[in-house]
């Protein structure tokens, strides 16, 4: 069965076919449709009038350059004509200067020819997943004139409950001072919306937020991504490589699911924050840097205090403030704003009327436990919109399955043995592996004998 693109535009612009050819067949299935460019003026005018979800600009062209002068000009010109345009910079000489150059010009992210490919394809699928979120925000929540609005940043925390409205106070709060912040919740609550509106109004709004999803990083790779390394520093490191910790310099470090953090090396994190240094792998002279960490995580507060699991140290470095957003089925007065919300969006997306939903199917979705949280109702508001024909929507359009609030371990074996669908069987396992290791993910794919990215598919697969 043919996988089905998460996105649908990705431009590549290099002046070598051989990238060229080699991107292409690594993003075709993350992208609907990957379009190559070896001419950087051709970049400007597709970036005008296509909208692409992520633009990889190599940093030179001309023959035997390394000042990456005409990728930073470049730079300018694409979000001149796309100010929303998520760019990420490419360079076979990835100096730490050119790399800080072009975040502070405006690009999101960088990576290093010669590139590993799970590396690439984490750091387009990060930056696509912001573009996305970005354009959402745009079509939806227009920023008024002169002001610097949601439209201008990232999609708003949608919630009125008591509960979400602790959530906005200490955002409000927070925000402007410069104390690390830890967001705690469960998978698809919306932790990565708590830090970006934690960075939009901060101190900090004008220089770059750099994201590191731990939970998506090979543990090997996970000290070179943070820290950088030197050429020679392992086998393959053929260049100097900055890390994100140092791409962050004056900005902001998000480090989701920071609970993946091996327990070996958060002494070193713990050293970067307390001496504001970072030293690359393979290096002997330490690196200043100035940074304020966002970090969050689906690990309970139980799981975060047990020395087993992370360091004590480490946590009080890392929770000055410390922001616990609710699960949906603890705000479902919050669900109708949302169903609004969702549809307006997908409707707008698709070039289609909002299907009417009727009170049988909202009673429904107000109903539900959504162990997926936002994002499980959001994919299903979409589906529902894609599917609905300009129907009105009934329970039956949304597959919201059995209510799966309290299911105990024994009770996973016992309607195991009564219903045999796979499907069905592997969510309800997931869902008790996840549970039982308070969401993390590291513990919860030991358990059930997966790697953490395998877990993570499935639990994609399943809206979790």
């Amino acid at each position: 069965m043919q996988t089905v693109a998460e996105y649908d535009l990705a431009v590549v612009v290099d002046d070598d076919d051989d990238i060229l050819v080699a991107a292409r067949l690594l993003l075709r299935g993350l992208f609907r449709e990957v379009v190559t460019l070896s001419r950087p003026e051709e970049a400007v005018a597709l970036a005008a009038s296509r909208s692409p979800d992520v633009m990889l600009l190599d940093a030179n062209f001309a023959r035997g350059a390394t000042d990456a002068s005409e990728g930073l000009a470049l730079l300018q010109q694409v979000l001149a004509a796309d100010p929303q345009l998520i760019v990420v910079m490419i360079t076979a000489h990835a100096g730490v200067m050119v790399a800080v150059e072009a975040m502070k010009r405006g690009a999101t992210d960088f990576v290093s020819k010669p590139w590993k490919n799970d590396r690439l394809l984490s750091t387009v699928r990060t930056a696509a997943a912001l573009s996305r979120s970005r354009r959402q925000a745009a079509a939806t929540h227009p920023a008024p004139a002169g002001g610097t609005g949601i439209a201008a940043g990232e999609t708003p925390l949608i919630g009125n409950a008591p509960a979400m409205a602790r959530v906005h106070s200490l955002i409000a709060r927070a925000a402007p001072t410069d104390a690390n912040v830890l967001v705690l919740g469960e998978n698809g609550t919306g932790k990565e919306l708590v830090a970006r509106d934690l960075h939009r109004q901060s101190l900090r709004a004008d220089r770059p937020m750099i994201t590191v999803d731990l939970g998506a990083i090979a543990t090997e790779l996970i000290d070179s991504e943070l820290f950088g390394h030197v050429k020679g520093a392992f086998t393959d490191a053929r260049t100097d490589r900055i890390g994100r910790i140092q791409a962050a310099d004056g900005g902001t470090l998000f480090l989701d699911e920071i609970g993946n953090l091996p327990l070996a090396l958060q002494p070193k994190l713990l050293t970067a924050l307390e001496q504001r240094v970072v030293t690359p792998v393979g290096a002997n002279r330490p690196v200043p840097v100035d940074i304020r960490v966002i970090a969050a995580t689906n690990m309970t507060p139980d799981m975060l205090r047990d020395p087993r699991y992370f360091r004590q140290d480490l946590l009080f470095r890392l929770n000055t403030v410390e922001i616990e957003l609710p699960a949906l089925r603890e705000r479902r007065e919050d669900i109708p704003a949302l169903i609004e919300h969702y549809l307006a969006l997908y409707a707008r997306r698709y070039a289609c009327a909002a299907p009417v939903v009727t009170p049988a199917a909202l009673a429904a979705l107000v109903a539900h436990d959504w162990a997926g949280n936002v994002r499980a109702l959001r994919h299903a508001i979409e589906r529902a919109v894609i599917l609905a024909g300009g129907a009105p929507l009934v329970p039956e359009d949304f597959p919201l399955g059995p209510v799966t609030r309290h299911i105990a371990p024994e009770a996973v074996v016992t309607r195991g043995a009564e219903d045999l669908n796979l499907d069905r069987v592997e969510r309800r396992l997931v869902e008790e592996a996840l549970r039982k290791h308070g969401y993390n993910i590291s513990a919860a794919a030991g358990e059930l004998g997966l790697s953490r990215a395998a877990l993570y598919r499935r639990m994609e697969k399943h809206g979790l």
